[in-house]
């Protein structure tokens, strides 16, 4: 029942990756979170996040220059990772979880009324790898790669497809990150990494399945739907920590 009630998660998760371009750690950590602990759920992540992200990132319409435009932001990612991997895999993590959820909320509503994070411009070397720095110790904490990387490349102007690409880097990045640190803490069981690669396929059904639903979607509604995916995806995590202590019934 277990293994059915995963599978059906990273469908749903797979889904909503291929429609926005990120959002399958989110969803999936914050529903696998009902069924075990964080640093179990961060396990069984891996490698779906993985392949999806590297499939997006390379399907996108100029990945050595995102690579190259990136690289300041994941080279600092990494290690901030590294550094507060101890926080995801020596608690449950709900309260870290909810304090993010609440962010995404924030994001999602001034994203809805169509504010933006001033672009960078000539400051996009110095703001990169504090933008990096952040997301990672986010990353570390949670198991989950959206703030603030992604309200940075929303900031850049992308188009569409250029902003998917960026998205799929990042979290491709931040992936092999979580990975070794979960290898680092001694969080990472080598029979999850089995139940990982299986739970694959589901996610590929999903992102299939998602990408197609995004490419009939014109730029407005796509930017609603990200947003909106956001907000929705933010509310979740605060209302599971509520509900867990008990104030919502």
């Amino acid at each position: 029942m277990t293994l059915l009630l995963c599978t059906l998660i990273f469908v749903l998760a797979g889904l909503t990756k291929g429609v926005l371009g990120l959002g399958l750690p989110t969803v999936a950590m914050s529903l696998l979170a009902l069924l075990m602990t964080p640093a179990e759920a961060a396990a069984l992540l891996l490698i779906p996040s993985l392949l999806t992200n590297v499939w997006q990132f390379c399907a996108g319409p100029s990945p050595r220059q995102t690579f190259k435009r990136l690289l300041p932001l994941q080279l600092a990612l990494v290690p901030s990772t590294l550094l507060s991997i101890p926080l995801l895999t020596g608690s449950d993590g709900t309260g870290l979880a909810a304090a993010l959820g609440a962010v995404l909320v924030a994001y999602g509503l001034i994203g809805w009324t169509g504010w933006r994070l001033p672009a960078p411009g000539r400051h996009e070397g110095k703001v990169a790898p504090l933008v990096g720095l952040v997301t990672g110790l986010i990353t570390g904490m949670t198991g989950v790669f959206v703030l603030p990387a992604v309200p940075y490349l929303q900031s850049l102007a992308l188009d569409k497809e250029q902003l998917i690409e960026a998205l799929g880097l990042s979290f491709t990045v931040a992936t092999l990150a979580l990975l070794v640190g979960l290898w680092w803490q001694n969080g990472l069981a080598v029979e999850r990494l089995g139940t990982s690669s299986l739970l694959l396929l589901p996610a590929l059904l999903g992102m299939g399945l998602g990408q197609r639903v995004r490419q009939r979607l014109d730029e407005r509604l796509f930017r609603r739907l990200f947003f909106a995916g956001l907000l929705l995806l933010g509310a979740y995590a605060v209302l599971h920590y509520l509900l867990r202590l008990g104030y919502l019934g």
